[in-house]
């Protein structure tokens, strides 16, 4: 019972897996008879797609049918799902033939309440493609090398993990760059090199990691002309504010460590989720100025921050204020600083 759910926000991943299943399962030279996409703005989308998903494909090849957005295991009206409609899929999703292949996607994560996600959880291969945290500095070098892997591209440890550092989760970013480094490298046989690829890829990291050190040391005059600037690049706030969340997460777990005593560099780099314990001696020093009230005072600010920006707010003006009221945080004592706000 070839059937597959695909959910998660990362839309650029999600959308190679499609294409990569696509190809898979559809013979060109008759893609146009086998393959149908239907939206919920179509009547009786979900009940046509299971019918599709039913009828044998034509010519060579398999069938696919891909009910796009569906609203069948969360986030539509709470009229979307009738008994009918589950009746339906009950009856449909165990007796689909080998040569179709039926397709859901949904930004939405899977309320594991709704019967009908019970019945997919039982039929269904599920997949997520949600944004990796950017703090999970691990898992983004891990996405690096199975992209690179996937394009036959060589890449070093180091040369990974600058990558994962300068691209962070964007996974569209992530694939444009490794394109333009397979063609630098052409039939080169060694693995590229951080000295081979550091000219070539432009790291908004690295300036949004300036930023964060801005903001730890209250200097509001230098934060908001580096704010000024990335903008300026049109880097997107949204992956500036990515960087300056892992930044002061990556700080918080330090000084709450060396707070309650922890003096294991491995057992801090462990909870801070920081592969290298030998940085975390720079770490201490970076946080030694601030208590650990103020950097607890970030995070819900930069949450804000990320929250305004998601619900359309202008990027300048937000990123601005909001940078403001961080280096007064981190300038004076929290009861100070909520006075400056």
């Amino acid at each position: 019972m070839p059937i597959y759910l695909y959910w998660g926000e990362d839309e650029f991943a999600m959308q190679r897996a499609i294409v990569n299943l696509r190809d898979r399962v559809l013979d060109p030279n008759w893609q146009s008879f086998n393959y149908d996409r239907l939206t919920p703005d179509q009547p009786n989308a979900i009940v046509q797609g299971l019918n599709q998903a039913m009828t044998p494909p034509f010519g060579a090849g398999s069938r696919l049918v891909w009910l796009a957005n569906t609203s069948l295991v969360g986030g539509g009206s709470k009229g979307d799902l009738t008994e009918a409609i589950f009746a339906e899929l009950e009856r449909t999703l165990p007796q689909i033939p080998d040569n179709s292949v039926l397709l859901l996607t949904t930004p939405n994560k899977p309320d594991n309440r709704l019967k009908s996600t019970k019945l997919l959880q039982k039929y269904a291969v599920i997949q997520e493609f949600s944004p990796i945290p950017p703090w999970q500095t691990e898992q983004l070098a891990q996405r690096v090398r199975q992209a690179a892997q996937e394009i036959n591209l060589k890449l070093t440890p180091d040369a990974i993990a600058f990558l994962a550092d300068a691209i962070g989760n964007d996974t569209r970013q992530l694939f444009t760059d490794l394109e333009k480094l397979r063609l630098f490298a052409g039939n080169q046989t060694h693995p590229l090199d951080v000295a081979d690829i550091e000219g070539l890829i432009t790291s908004s990291t690295e300036n949004s990691l300036k930023l964060a050190e801005a903001i730890r040391q209250g200097d509001t005059s230098q934060a908001l002309g580096l704010v000024a600037d990335l903008i300026q690049r049109n880097e997107h706030a949204l992956a500036i504010v990515a960087t300056l969340v892992r930044q002061f997460r990556t700080w918080l777990w330090v000084k709450l460590m060396t707070t309650t005593g922890e003096r294991d560099d491995r057992a801090i780099a462990a909870a801070a989720d920081i592969s290298n314990p030998k940085r975390i001696y720079y770490f201490k020093q970076a946080v030694r100025s601030l208590s650990l009230e103020q950097l607890q005072a970030t995070l819900p600010l930069l949450f804000e921050l990320e929250l305004s920006l998601k619900q359309g707010a202008e990027e300048l003006p937000t990123l601005q204020t909001m940078v403001m009221r961080l280096c007064a945080v981190c300038r004076f004592p929290q009861g100070d600083a909520a006075r400056t706000r």
